[in-house]
């Protein structure tokens, strides 16, 4: 018994060697230094993707900074242009880069372009309930299940036998969940995912990403796709592939672009050339890429930033 006991403890203190290290913020990101003439309100008008992380960075901000007031909306990234041109927000979270015509938009109002600022990665995930004993995909299989346009050249899969799986799965139909037209998720999987072709009818739209889990979550043949934010126990992610070896969009792959979904996720602000910026806009930037900053994507499930590209961003409010 002794033995055996001893053989179980040993196996126990070996087992975190073939785990997976956690992802960690780059040590060469510095830390955030708090400074004075900070008040006011941000606002952030925007991605629902980014919603938690928009919430959470301004919770440790004022805990610094207690007389601002913070209010975040998190209604899709194609609200943010409307609202940086309007004035009534300072911050536009996007979980896609703003179109050509957005930029025009705002820079035919202000007479200069909006700054963008990548603020963490994200993995932008397909997801199956935890169920489904699937556990890859090509994008064109993605296509398949999800777009009427097949723009990869599958053929349309219709049930999880059209994507290989057997026995009781095989005749079941495909449960689709996806997010609405103003989400910038929508926007970057129809993009990336579909080659801009156009949606099945059948997809169920949801008005956020936690919705769109929640659904694959509670339906044992559904499929959806998400930030990997997002991400819960009710459901698995699929592993995915352009060509080659299917990722499961771990960091090194998503940084590396291996991962075919990778995405960055910004903030837009309205910066004028030659003039000093807002301090309250100044500060949450370099918070939110600073080491306190970048701890918070990965609370919430994102990946940080390299400490180059943290430099790269701060560089862009000094």
């Amino acid at each position: 018994m002794k033995r055996i006991v001893g053989i179980l403890a040993a196996a126990a203190l070996a087992a975190p060697a073939v785990i997976a290290q956690p992802v960690k913020v780059d040590a060469s990101i510095p830390s955030y230094q708090k400074t004075s003439g900070v008040s006011g309100n941000i606002n952030s008008v925007g991605s629902d993707t980014m919603n938690n992380m928009m919430t959470l960075w301004a919770e440790a901000f004022t805990k610094m900074y207690p007389n601002i007031k913070v209010q975040v909306e998190g209604k899709g990234s194609s609200t943010a242009p409307p609202a940086l041109i309007a004035g009534t927000a300072q911050f536009g979270p996007m979980s896609r880069a703003m179109r050509a015509t957005e930029i025009d938009q705002f820079e035919s109002k202000y007479g200069y372009k909006p700054t963008q600022i990548r603020t963490s990665y994200d993995a932008l995930a397909v997801y199956v309930n935890k169920d489904n004993p699937l556990d890859k995909l090509t994008l064109a299989q993605v296509d398949a299940a999800f777009s009427k346009s097949r723009r990869r050249g599958g053929k349309n899969a219709a049930t999880w036998g059209d994507l290989g799986l057997t026995g009781d799965w095989a005749g079941r139909p495909i449960s689709l969940y996806g997010r609405n037209s103003a989400s910038g998720t929508y926007g970057f999987f129809k993009e990336h995912t579909l080659k801009n072709g156009d949606y099945k009818d059948t997809v169920k739209e949801q008005p956020g990403s936690a919705s769109v889990v929640q659904g694959v979550t509670e339906d044992r043949f559904g499929m959806g796709y998400s930030g990997i934010g997002y991400r819960t126990s009710g459901v698995k992610v699929v592993s995915l592939a352009e060509t080659g070896a299917a990722s499961d969009g771990n960091y090194g792959d998503v940084v590396s672009g291996k991962y075919p979904l990778s995405r960055f996720l910004f903030i837009y602000i309205n910066k004028a050339p030659g003039k000093p910026l807002d301090p309250l806009v100044k500060e949450f930037v370099k918070f939110i890429t600073s080491k306190e900053g970048q701890e918070v994507v990965i609370k919430d499930g994102y990946l940080p930033l390299s400490a180059e590209i943290a430099k790269q961003e701060r560089a862009k409010v000094e």
